[in-house]
């Protein structure tokens, strides 16, 4: 019967240097919402990071407000929080689908993102995934987002002698780069 094995979850982390989360949600079931919010707001806590939320219209308006914040602001980690229900029509397919595959292009591109946008058939479903003391799939998301930041800040540390490097300054406001490894 699906729901009743046991999952493994890794253990929960803590932030070494200030943090801040950014939760991005799509209100369109605002109860559902609700309860991914807290559980996602709780797991943030817990691991010593501080969060700002904010609303968008719709799922697929989640991956733009992330890629956006990504540019123009200064958060280290996103959670991505919404739930789209099975309709009559093929416009469920499309906003999961898009969604997701938003979410998923940011992330290979750098960006530490968990993903809790519930895709069911049910409001039944969905509240199960929702309420922090069932599934907690907003807490799920925010302890994805923050162990994949975790992981960036492992492997992001400078390396010398990869890459390209900048020519000598020629006293120009244009700097070309070039190959120069015996710079370091």
């Amino acid at each position: 019967m699906a729901g009743s094995e046991t999952h493994y979850t890794l253990p929960r982390g803590t932030v070494d240097k200030p943090t801040k989360v950014l939760i991005v949600v799509a209100p369109y079931y605002k109860d559902i919402a609700d309860e991914l919010i807290a559980g996602a707001r709780a797991e943030i806590e817990a691991w010593g990071a501080s969060h700002d939320l904010i609303e968008v219209p719709g799922a697929l308006e989640v991956p733009t407000a992330i890629a956006m914040a990504g540019r123009m602001s200064n958060y280290d980690a996103y959670v991505a929080l919404g739930c789209v229900i099975r309709g009559e029509t093929t416009h469920y397919e499309t906003v999961c689908n898009d969604s997701s595959r938003g979410l998923t292009l940011l992330g290979l591109s750098g960006h530490a993102i968990g993903n809790g946008i519930l895709t069911v058939e049910t409001r039944d479903q969905a509240l199960a995934r929702a309420r922090v003391a069932e599934q907690n799939k907003g807490g799920g998301a925010a302890a994805a987002a923050l162990h994949l930041l975790a992981l960036s800040r492992k492997w992001g540390a400078p390396r010398a002698g990869v890459g390209f490097r900048p020519s000598e300054p020629s006293g120009e406001d244009t700097v070309i780069a070039s190959l120069n490894p015996s710079r370091t």
